[in-house]
């Protein structure tokens, strides 16, 4: 491994503000290489695909290139890239798609670790179908995800199960690979959303059985851009409404609209730069980042342990969750100060950090916060370093209460 985390850190012009990034979570900073991709293809014009000129011709060119970027940081097809402008809005559209067959008395099954936008779609389109909802239920002391809780959620009349391949407060990485599995045994389809895994570690669709898979650039150094992955033969065979003149070919029948050009330019590089994190990287991009992926946990991980004894070290700070399979993302509370009261002190001193819900609306309830302001969330991704690690817990011994 060969994890430079200086000259990570010198790709990234913004940390150069001296604060302490620790708001990953909510999205992250971006490198060099993505502004510069972005600003080249405004520079050097474009057009609307599918024209007969090169400004066109680049458009679908870029457009190409995007696809096959996150099919390698997924693992999964370029062909069964579906992009658009968020997780939240494509989940919609593909929630739409699948309901449309979806009769009254069959079930859909969501988590209460997810983040809302793998809920709400699915509670919403249920009710129109008149589907029922089935909850998977959190463990609150642990805030772990019981895989073995499926056997009685899924039955004959189960159409999908949408669950979270990684908690974006808790950072809980559930055993995935066994509930897709229950689901798939029961031949029931799964919507992962991805958001707050994909910039942690290393990605493989189909070893994580998911059927869909969302992500969202900006969570790993990319432009604000959402992509759902699929298996082009199981997209074939889903009908979204679009215009009657816009193209009907997969994955282009699922995306409505111009794409933003300069900004699929900018996920490609983002990825490009993701699979050189590790020096010593080599073979494809998808090996390379597969690599390089490994190592950008391996280091958040590290320095995550120093991080979570700090904060257990004070008496007056209370951590949420506690599984072993999680990432680097910490979710606590400050005896004596709301979490905005937290925040603010903190980005006094140049530390910045979220606070709230976090859109993890069901979790904040289970674990009993939602209605006194949830909690502050610190999340580690690549380029943090110790001195991120040092400040925030400095930042908190300030507000040990008198």
């Amino acid at each position: 491994m060969a994890f430079d985390i200086s000259k990570v850190r010198a790709d990234y012009p913004a940390l150069a503000d001296g604060y302490a990034y620790l708001d990953g979570a909510a999205g992250t900073q971006v490198p060099e290489a993505v502004i510069s991709a972005v600003a080249d293809t405004y520079r050097t014009g474009i057009g609307n695909a599918g024209g007969a000129f090169p400004a066109s011709h680049r458009a679908g060119e870029i457009t190409a290139r995007c696809r096959s970027a996150v099919a390698d940081l997924t693992g999964g097809h370029p062909d069964g890239v579906i992009l658009g402008p968020n997780m939240t809005t494509l989940t919609y559209r593909l929630a739409y798609t699948l309901a449309r067959n979806w009769l009254p008395g069959d079930e859909v099954v969501v988590s209460r670790l997810d983040h809302d936008a793998n809920i709400r779609p699915w509670v919403q389109v249920a009710a129109r179908a008149g589907a029922a909802v089935r909850w998977a239920e959190v463990d609150k002391e642990t805030g772990e995800l019981p895989a073995a809780q499926y056997d009685h959620l899924l039955t004959e009349r189960t159409r999908l199960v949408a669950v979270t391949a990684a908690s974006n407060v808790l950072g809980t990485r559930p055993d995935l690979a066994a509930i897709t599995a229950k689901a798939h045994d029961a031949g029931v389809l799964t919507y992962v959303d991805g958001v707050h895994a994909a910039p942690h570690g290393p990605v493989d669709v189909a070893a994580l059985g998911a059927d869909f898979f969302a992500t969202s650039a900006y969570k790993w150094s990319g432009p604000h851009v959402g992509a759902v992955v699929a298996d082009p033969g199981l997209l074939a065979g889903l009908h979204p409404d679009k215009l009657a003149s816009s193209p009907g070919t997969v994955p282009e029948r699922f995306e409505t609209g111009t794409p933003p050009y300069a900004d699929l330019a900018g996920v490609a590089a983002a990825v490009d730069h993701l699979a050189g994190l590790d020096s010593a990287a080599s073979g494809t991009r998808r090996d390379r980042v597969l690599t390089s992926m490994a190592a950008a946990e391996a280091h958040e991980l590290a320095l995550f342990q120093p991080l979570l004894d700090g904060l257990a070290s004070m008496r007056h700070v209370t951590c949420y969750g506690k599984a072993p399979a999680r990432t680097a993302t910490a979710y606590f509370t400050v005896s004596g100060h709301t979490p905005r009261e937290v925040a603010l002190h903190l980005a006094a001193r140049k530390v910045n950090v979220w606070h709230g819900h976090n859109y993890a609306w069901e979790l904040a309830a289970v674990l009993g916060i939602r209605d006194s302001g949830s909690a502050v969330r610190a999340g580690l991704v690549h380029y943090n370093d110790r001195g991120d690690v040092d400040r925030l817990l400095d930042g908190l011994a300030e507000l040990t209460p008198s």
